[in-house]
């Protein structure tokens, strides 16, 4: 035998970068949960995983994060590169889940990789496609969307016996679900799905919305979700905190679920298991085991995470005296929520004996809480079929114009300056060009006789308005109307404009405090829950809530809910700009040639009046403009109305009426409902003003053809609605009527909400629906 010494010999790079690669990357799952982290640190909010047979033949992984710069893409996949540390002293205070720049390095030594990426100021997406970490062709221009795509095709290929182990891809696969579950529960703001190539379901999918409750019943279950117990607990001494979710003594299963993240990071640990465990041995049956989820941050310093090659451990300080404290802390919530136990029956089949005196396993609970969710059957009469919240197609196919140019008409957005108002906002205003509203008017049916003439003069006078500078145009609207957005608004109405007004006159208060005294919560569920059918026509719509059909009257809905939009927000309204000025003498005319002005020659010439009608409201002018954005200039023309929400304009065939009842003295013994606006007193005036305003901005019968919006546009999308307006009544008006209306109660009284059918008395009378 030779005692000869063996030759020490420098391995081939290629060599060693494998055997790193083989330690890093052990499975597919490895794989995924590295780019997983890379996408997180991309500031990701969508995450899209896509396998074939386990991961060994493909994993495409698809985020909308921040995408790799093009210059990067040239030592993206060599080992050591990452854009997450500089020096080594910055692994004192990491909080990336990268920091080594070896997870694309080693996916890349033992696969093929391609990379497709799009920054955010990039004009278009490159691909790269890479081998052994080094860059094989220079990257070429394609298109692409915000992100990165990463393609990881053969993996293993050439590491035969790594590949004859992993032989089983349902196994593999199932890693990968695990995997991206859990990540899915601990980044609850963030969207996951995982599928297989070629299906169109995913195995594994949560919402950007959804909580972290949403995404455990998601994924492992409703019996998790519904007998978790929130647990929260901070020590500033040991310098960590911890949140998460914990099963209570109801709930145990063969296996231990423990989901731990320590600085977001997924890890394990043996000794955090024994101890919780240790807890949960005096509650449980023998051999069980609870679901655990807990979310530990230490602070940066305390923690040392570069102690394993896949960094599914870490070393931090102080860990006996954490664990100490994180045990007490879920005995005490354990020892709080021991107070009952959830036990199961068994439902046993009809015409079948059951056996005396034996106990039966169960599916069905018969506690109160259990039995809601799963134990009782729902029969066909009592079944709800459709869902309030559920989004229809046509709801983004807002109507568009018949008369769309080639350039659309665009409008400046303006402040809202009024210098003869001292308490004027000083802020940007939604505005919406209107077409002037005599043109408007002729349209009505009520003014075709003397009111045509005169509504045909200014249609010739009304001239398009332009200003080629502002980017901000909707192309979809017409040449008349046109809405010019803004990023700021984020409800329905103009109460969330940047800086609201705090209003805090008594007498809007009071107004504000009858609303609510008046207020019917059983009729607000319904509407706020409601799921609607379909219009009757202008004033009647169908809506169902529940197994409940209602019929509702369109008109006075429309007409409560814009007085209360008007008391509740109140000064605080946007302006619906009109693209011309509009006389206030030409609108007091033709209302007042028309027959539902009252007028009689005993009143006096019309011409008189309408000079009165001017001087009256320009006197008004200022109170009007500050607190109800009614906008009268100097020469006694209106060039603003108050925008009370998104995508509606009011009738404005009704416009000339409004103007009119706004300066007519209020008589003595008049009905309410004709009774015009009282200037005397405060609170009254606040009242009658916001009525008035109301009723013209309503849905009125006569004010509705079937070439009519009520969103300042006109369809000629195919497929969409023949009655236009249709569209902003169900999409507009009642989405409003679900978040700020509150019906009155008289309104369950004076047939403005109607009960049509109920589903359980039409099964009595039918048997069958």
């Amino acid at each position: 035998m030779s005692l000869v010494a063996g030759v020490i010999r420098r391995l081939d790079e290629t060599v060693v970068n494998r055997i790193a690669a083989g330690e890093v990357i052990q499975r597919p799952a490895n794989a995924i949960k590295e780019m997983i982290e890379n996408c997180l640190d991309a500031k990701s909010t969508s995450i899209q995983v896509v396998v074939k047979e386990g991961g060994l033949k493909l994993i495409q992984i698809q985020d909308n994060g921040t995408g790799i710069r093009k210059e990067d893409l040239e030592i993206v996949c060599e080992r050591f590169t990452t854009s997450k540390l500089q020096s080594f002293e910055d692994l004192a205070h990491i909080s990336t889940y990268g920091f080594r720049g070896e997870a694309l390095a080693s996916i890349s030594h033992v696969a093929h990789v391609t990379i497709t990426t799009k920054t955010a100021d990039g004009k278009c997406a490159y691909r790269a496609h890479y081998s052994d970490g080094k860059l094989k062709a220079p990257p070429k221009p394609c298109a692409g969307n915000q992100g990165t795509q990463i393609t990881v095709e053969d993996l293993f290929y050439n590491i035969s016996t790594r590949r004859k182990a992993l032989k089983n891809p349902s196994e593999e696969y199932g890693k990968i679900l695990e995997v991206v579950g859990r990540y899915a529960v601990h980044n609850s703001g963030i969207g996951f799905s995982v599928k297989k190539q070629g299906e169109t379901v995913a195995d594994v999918r949560t919402l950007p919305n959804a909580t972290t409750v949403d995404n455990i019943r998601s994924i492992f279950g409703n019996a998790v979700s519904r007998e978790l117990i929130e647990v929260e607990c901070e020590d500033k001494t040991l310098a960590f905190k911890m949140n998460g979710y914990i099963s209570n003594a109801n709930y145990s299963v063969k296996k231990c679920i423990f989901l731990l993240f320590i600085n977001h990071r997924l890890v394990e640990s043996a000794s955090l298991r024994k101890a919780i465990e240790t807890v949960y041995a005096a509650y449980l049956p023998k051999s069980t085991h609870p679901f655990l989820y807990l979310s530990l941050e230490i602070s940066p310093q305390n923690v040392d995470v570069n102690v394993h090659p896949t960094k599914h451990e870490v070393h931090f300080l102080h860990e006996d005296s954490i664990l100490e404290r994180l045990q007490q802390h879920i005995e005490s919530r354990l020892l709080g929520s021991n107070a009952s136990r959830t036990y199961f029956t068994q439902t046993l089949l009809p015409g079948l004996p059951g056996p005396s005196g034996e106990a039966v396993k169960s599916t069905a609970s018969v506690t109160s809480s259990s039995t809601a969710g799963s134990g009782d059957r729902v029969y066909a009469h009592q079944m709800v079929r459709t869902d309030c919240r559920e989004q229809k197609l046509d709801a983004f196919l807002q109507p568009v114009s018949k008369a769309l140019s080639s350039q659309p008409q665009a409008v400046v957005p303006e402040h809202r300056t009024d210098a003869s108002s001292s308490g004027a906002r000083q802020q940007d205003e939604e505005m919406l060009e209107l077409p002037a509203p005599a043109a408007v008017a002729a349209k009505s049916q009520a003014l075709e006789d003397d009111a045509t003439m005169r509504a045909a003069d200014l249609a010739e006078k009304r001239g398009p308005s332009s200003s080629p500078e502002n980017p901000r145009k909707r192309p979809r609207e017409d040449s008349d109307v046109e809405m010019v957005e803004d990023a700021s608004r984020k409800e329905m109405t103009a109460a969330c404009t940047p800086r609201r007004r705090i209003i805090n006159l008594t007498s809007v208060l009071s107004l504000q405090e009858e609303i609510n005294e008046r207020g019917h919560e059983t009729l607000r569920e319904m509407l706020h829950n409601h799921s609607f059918v379909g219009c009757v026509n202008p004033q009647w719509a169908l809506a169902q809530h529940q197994t409940k059909l209602y019929l509702l009257n369109t008109t006075r809905l429309s007409e409560e809910l814009f007085y209360q939009i008007l008391v509740y927000d109140f000064a605080n309204f946007g302006v619906l700009r009109l693209s011309e000025p509009a006389p206030l003498f030409d609108l007091a005319m033709l209302a007042l040639d028309s027959p539902e002005s009252g007028w009689t020659e005993e009143d006096g010439p019309k011409e008189g009046l309408a000079e009165y009608i001017v001087e009256f409201l320009k006197k008004k002018a200022e109170m009007l403009a500050d607190y109800f954005s009614l906008e009268i200039d100097e020469e006694g023309n209106l060039v603003g109305l108050p925008l009370l929400i998104d995508n509606y304009v009011p009738p404005l065939e009704g416009l000339p009426i409004f103007i009119l009842r706004l300066a007519t003295e209020a008589s003595d013994g008049a009905h309410p409902d004709d009774s015009p606006v009282n200037w005397d007193e405060e609170k009254e005036c606040f009242e009658s003003l916001s009525k008035e305003c109301a009723m013209f901005y309503s849905i009125r019968k006569q004010y509705v053809s079937a070439e009519s919006t009520l969103s300042g546009q006109q369809s000629e999308v195919p497929g969409s609605t023949a009655n236009p307006w249709k569209w902003t009544v169900e999409h507009v008006i009642y989405k409003a009527f679900r978040s700020h209306l509150l019906p009155p109660k008289h309104f369950t009284e004076d047939g403005n909400i109607l009960q049509l059918a109920n589903l359980p008395d039409l099964y009595k009378v039918f048997e069958r629906c």
